[in-house]
């Protein structure tokens, strides 16, 4: 049985309404969804809050490339992200290169839309991650970037689970030009969405600038002065061991932090899993209250994707040995229920 029993009236006008392209207002949402429990977030302090003040940690899984696994994405798999494993939000990794964005900008903007329909019908929240890799200076898509966000924050601005991640994981650029690229897009966001939390990536991959041999307190002494945006931070635990582990103790202290991106592998999202480093990066994650994406829901060939192979073309999501360790490993953490206050 769901932990979210559906409200078969709010279902049907939730449909209606996005199928109209309106926005859904709290009380649309399936009943006991995230959405409907928690409402609108906002940063207090350095955590994420609900709409009733309370700091709360969210749970979910991030989709591999759209181009790629579009058979992963489709109304079973969000139903069984939202029912079977307990997700309380969905991250939508649109690469800008690679066969992403770039090669086709009506069709991925078209894309995302769609997806972000689909998770808010099943009360996720959804990240609308721009998922620049290669190359790493956000400046060499700036016009797309703007272009780009500038047509999400019209369309969904009224949403209250809508999450913009503005730049995924950002290299080789120093950390004042980071922040003026993310000062210019949060400026072009808050036109037209005064109050969706906005998640800008940091130096280094989204270390915190560690994997460039600097650390938090670059953000902390010079951070972007903007309401409800908070800073990305991503670790591969059989890669990333005690620096980037303390790295992230002493951020979530000083700054809003949200791991929007983490792997029990190693940072290519393959080999073995350590699954002992991972418990002691969610122990601290619980602990903080710090909101975590595990990647990634898709049934490619390595360790990091938690579907094994065939997988989404059979569609057989709950079928025993759909899921590879990590799978089964990281749908265990997230299953549990005492991340919310009581509504």
């Amino acid at each position: 049985m769901s932990r979210r029993p559906i409200n078969c009236v709010l279902s049907a006008l939730a449909m209606v309404l996005l199928m109209a392209g309106a926005a859904m207002p709290v009380g649309a949402f399936p009943a006991g969804s995230p959405v409907d429990v928690n409402g609108r977030l906002s940063v207090c302090g350095t955590k994420l809050c609900n709409e009733h003040g309370h700091p709360i940690q969210l749970r979910g899984m991030s989709t591999h490339g759209l181009q790629w696994y579009s058979s992963c994405l489709s109304g079973k798999s969000f139903n069984t992200l939202a029912d079977h494993w307990g997700a309380d939000i969905i991250r939508l990794s649109m690469y800008v290169q690679e066969g992403g964005y770039v090669s086709d900008p009506v069709k991925f903007t078209r894309i995302v839309n769609r997806l972000i329909a689909k998770a808010s019908r099943r009360g996720l929240y959804v990240i609308i991650d721009w998922h620049m890799l290669n190359p790493g200076d956000p400046f060499v898509n700036l016009d797309r970037a703007k272009t780009f966000f500038k047509a999400m924050a019209a369309r969904h601005a009224d949403r209250p689970n809508v999450f913009y991640e503005v730049a995924n994981e950002p290299h080789g650029v120093s950390w004042a030009r980071l922040k003026s690229y993310h000062e210019q897009i949060v400026a072009l966001i808050r036109k037209k969405d005064r109050d969706a939390v906005i998640l800008l990536g940091t130096r280094g991959w989204s270390s915190l600038g560690v994997s460039e041999g600097s650390n938090e307190r670059e953000i902390v002494r010079a951070p972007v002065m903007a309401k409800n945006v908070m800073y990305t931070f991503h670790f591969y635990a059989a890669s990333h061991g005690t620096e980037y582990f303390e790295a992230l103790s002493r951020a979530s202290q000083d700054l809003p932090v949200f791991v929007t991106e983490f792997g029990t592998q190693s940072a290519s999202g393959d080999g073995a899993n350590d699954f002992e480093r991972s418990k002691a990066y969610l122990k601290l994650m619980k602990k903080r209250k710090i909101s975590w994406v595990n990647w990634n829901f898709s049934d490619d060939h390595r360790s990091g994707a938690v579907l094994q192979p065939g997988t989404c073309e059979s569609g057989k999501y709950k079928a025993a040995g759909s899921l590879k360790s990590a799978g089964i490993w990281v749908r265990a953490k997230m299953r549990t229920k005492d991340r919310f206050p009581k509504k």
